[in-house]
């Protein structure tokens, strides 16, 4: 494996993990913030012994500056930055553009390094949508439809996102080893208070913020095992991983079976975990007044299974129980201080 990474994004949920990784094998990690004075006392209390291992630069998925000296001396990259809005945008370009141009940024100024190996952090969101109402199985073979109209913003950003990083490396850089892994929703330990969207719905089912559970539901991933896969992917032999694609993903379960497992797994913790389903009329009633009830009754009674035995196989995973990563995160929320009980 290469002896120096480039990690974009080090101070999301992904990214520290795996710069976790990196830096416990010994390697040395270049990673890209947006603001290297507000990130880097958080991040050097995070790995306090990993002195000149651990080298910041300032870029932005928007902006040239800085993704020269980010890409200088390393070996490999894992570009895991990319906008994951709380929020649903009110212009889907401000998720689409990002994520698209973050990509094409990254993946020139590593080629222009000279760098022959490139893990993409992609998503499921790229797989799974505009397949039609009956479509519940999923692999690494399926692409999601950008131009069916119910596709949300941020799996078209995901889709257009890889399509285009893929797209490029082909036509300029076709002696790049290329791959991207496409995580489900991630879960697992937290390391501090700036939260991923998925790991909200955890929170937010134990603080009792969320009353009553649609019937929607969600693939669940363990942060651990999406960082290994990141790792697996710069490691392992070019022929294996070239152009691949790997999607991670334990399970398929729905929020009330997430919200079932806490109570089971954390009684002490779950006191105000829903038991209620929240009735489809009413989120339907609700959608023309709020963005994220609109974006839900998409999803009512939708499973969407995708097989995550090729990554497994493939990258010499094992995977981590949904039920475990969903424990694991709300004793962390308590760990941290997030959660009160």
């Amino acid at each position: 494996m290469a002896d120096t990474i480039l990690v974009t994004g080090g101070t999301g949920y992904i990214g520290g993990e795996v710069i976790h990784l990196l830096l416990a094998a010994g390697k040395t990690v270049h990673t890209t913030v947006r603001n290297v004075s507000k990130s880097e006392p958080r991040l050097r209390a995070r790995w306090p012994d990993a002195g000149e291992r651990l080298k910041l630069f300032q870029a932005d998925l928007m902006d040239d500056a800085g993704w020269a000296e980010a890409c200088a001396g390393a070996d490999a990259v894992a570009h895991v930055a990319s906008p994951f809005p709380l929020a649903v945008p009110k212009d889907e370009n401000e998720l689409i553009v990002p994520a698209r141009d973050g990509a094409l940024r990254a993946v020139r100024f590593a080629h222009e390094a000279g760098i022959t190996r490139f893990v993409l952090t992609s998503s499921v969101a790229a797989i799974v949508y505009g397949h039609g109402d009956d479509r519940e199985s999923f692999t690494q073979d399926d692409w999601t439809v950008v131009e069916h109209p119910r596709v949300a913003a941020y799996a078209k950003s995901k889709t257009i996102a890889e399509r285009s990083a893929r797209d490029w490396v082909a036509e300029h850089a076709p002696d790049m080893v290329f791959c991207s892994i496409n995580p489900a929703a991630v879960f697992g330990p937290v390391v501090n208070d700036d939260l991923s969207t998925s790991i909200e719905v955890v929170q937010k089912m134990l603080d009792g913020s969320i009353p009553l559970l649609p019937h929607m539901g969600l693939g669940v991933i363990d942060v651990r095992d999406v960082a290994q896969a990141h790792v697996a992917a710069l490691e392992a032999p070019a022929a294996k991983v070239r152009d691949g694609r790997f999607p991670v993903q334990e399970k398929f379960m729905w929020l009330s079976e997430m919200s079932k497992a806490l109570r089971t797994l954390a009684p002490e913790l779950s006191g105000k975990a829903p038991t209620k389903g929240m009735p489809n009329f009413l989120v339907k009633l609700l959608a023309p007044f709020s963005a994220e009830m609109n974006t839900m009754k998409n999803e009512l009674g939708k499973a969407r299974v995708v097989d995550g035995a090729h990554a497994a196989k493939t990258l010499g995973l094992t995977y981590i129980s949904a039920e475990q990563s969903l424990e694991d995160t709300a004793r962390s929320l308590v760990k941290h201080g997030i959660l009160k009980v």
